[in-house]
């Protein structure tokens, strides 16, 4: 079993920043995945970033490329979301994520996504 714990999420104005951080334990998988997703209210949940434990290999979706950045502490089995230049349509439920088959790349398919954290909510006022 994996347990992944969020925080990091709060309210900012549009253009500024927050990361986010997931801490897991449990059991760990050296090839796997670590996926950030978010929910909108009234919206399905979608793909954010993830990153491979093992390589670093990143995966962005196209609306966040350029604005936030993914990363890992191996030695503190956390994972970051750097989020900069925030704008209001960034404003949903944060969920960390894990996928424990080793993979080529890191999925963007929330169905491959086995452990999920509780979410946290970042606000972004305009």
């Amino acid at each position: 079993q994996v347990h992944l714990v969020e925080s990091g999420g709060g309210l900012v104005q549009a253009g500024g920043s927050l990361r986010l951080s997931c801490a897991a334990s449990g059991r760990t998988f050296s090839n796997s995945a670590m996926g950030w997703f978010r929910q909108a209210p009234g919206k399905e949940r979608e793909f954010v970033a993830a990153i491979k434990w093992s390589r670093g290999i990143t995966s962005y979706v196209d609306s966040v490329k350029g604005r936030f950045t993914i990363s890992i502490d191996n030695a503190k089995n956390t994972v970051y979301l750097q989020m900069n230049s925030l704008k209001p349509e960034d404003t949903a439920v944060y969920y960390c994520a894990a996928d424990p088959i080793g993979r080529w790349r890191p999925s963007s398919n929330r169905q491959d996504y086995d452990y999920w954290g509780q979410g946290t909510q970042v606000t972004v006022s305009s």
